[in-house]
């Protein structure tokens, strides 16, 4: 009997918070750029590199969570950095490896 195949792909917590560019005037859908950063994250989430995703607390102006799979958290930390948010509306707080032992992603 052959051993299970291990996936190739790690899981991260990534936390982000508001940036130095977030106006907490104004909610998150209306951040400047939301069109733009929506739709790499939505490209992300096709591509299966976020797995799953959201705010944290309070939705117009908390930090967001989300699971990556990447083959290292540098990879992790590579494809972010294309977010047009990164370092203006939102940073990077913690890129940490998950390992998921109770339920499954698949």
């Amino acid at each position: 009997m052959r051993s299970p195949r291990r996936c190739s792909l790690d899981y991260f917590l990534v936390t982000e918070r508001p940036g130095p560019s977030w106006d907490r005037s104004r909610p998150r859908r209306q951040q400047d750029g939301w069109e733009e950063h929506a739709a790499f994250i939505d490209g992300l989430t096709e591509q299966g590199v976020i797995v799953l995703g959201g705010p944290l607390g309070d939705p117009d102006d908390g930090p967001a969570l989300l699971v990556v799979a990447a083959e290292s958290e540098d990879a992790a930390r590579a494809r972010l950095a294309e977010d047009p948010w990164l370092d203006t509306i939102l940073q990077v707080e913690s890129v940490q490896p998950w390992s998921i032992w109770i339920g499954s992603l698949a």
